[in-house]
């Protein structure tokens, strides 16, 4: 069983600030020519996954890491509790419509887990639902790389309690950031351990090929160094290559 207490959500001690940006920045350079080639090939795609307690940071990471690449080839999809009629459908009814096309990148802020998370938390689905659901996104990912020949990146931005409560005080007392304060996150302030012990459940049921990428989330710039750092070494894993060009017979233009 994974026990995130055992995981820091502090910077390594030797990497500065300076440091860490100065990376993060070289990173973003190789990632920006990798997604061309992303793009130009057309036969492969990029699912990145963001997932976290409230406050730990998804709005700034796809801010701070995604506003480098082309929106021409990336989108973001923010997940929202489900509508009426996403809720009369199969959970992964809504999310197959959002994951990227080849030759895109998509990012989900949130994701396919809220359905498990949120269920788990409010102890609204038994046990054995939710690993039947569980086994259900397994497949659907692999489905995903099968067919469609998708990578999934898996991040869990890992933010200590005093952090966060120190986030959503910023949120009440900042009036540049009031408009990201939501009742929601008083709440989820008080079940921080609860989440904390569904996410825990989730990485050590899950059997999914793709595995979860804890990110120590508490200073904002290790975690943006962290995640372009993983991105980067996706997409290079991923053999990326330039079309080769077929020339018609008398390409000629003299």
């Amino acid at each position: 069983m994974i026990k995130l207490s055992e995981y820091s959500t502090d910077p390594e001690k030797e990497l500065s600030k300076e440091k860490a940006e100065e990376l993060r920045l070289k990173e973003l350079e190789k990632i920006e020519e990798l997604q061309i080639r992303l793009f130009a090939g057309k036969k492969k795609s990029l699912l990145i996954i963001l997932q976290g307690v409230d406050a730990s940071g998804k709005d700034g990471t796809v801010k701070k890491i995604f506003s480098a690449l082309n929106p021409l080839g990336c989108t973001c999809k923010a997940w929202k509790a489900p509508t009426s009629e996403e809720l009369s459908r199969d959970f992964l009814w809504r999310i197959h419509k959002e994951v990227p096309q080849k030759g895109w990148i998509q990012i989900f802020n949130r994701s396919h887990y809220e359905d498990i998370l949120v269920p788990y938390v409010h102890d609204t689905l038994s046990k054995d639902r939710l690993r039947k659901r569980l086994e259900m996104i397994d497949s659907f990912e692999e489905f995903l790389f099968e067919e469609n020949q998708t990578q999934i990146l898996k991040f869990f931005l890992h933010i200590s309690s005093d952090e966060q409560k120190e986030r959503i005080e910023e949120r009440l007392s900042n009036p540049e950031k009031n408009w990201k304060f939501d009742p929601s996150d008083l709440e989820a302030h008080k079940k921080f351990k609860e989440y904390l012990g569904a996410y825990e459940w989730i990485f050590s049921h899950s059997d999914s090929k793709f595995p979860w990428v804890i990110i120590p989330s508490d200073k904002k710039w290790y975690r943006d160094y962290l995640v372009a750092k993983a991105v980067r070494k996706a997409l290079e894993d991923m053999d990326l290559k330039y079309p080769k060009l077929d020339l018609p017979q008398n390409a000629d233009l003299a």
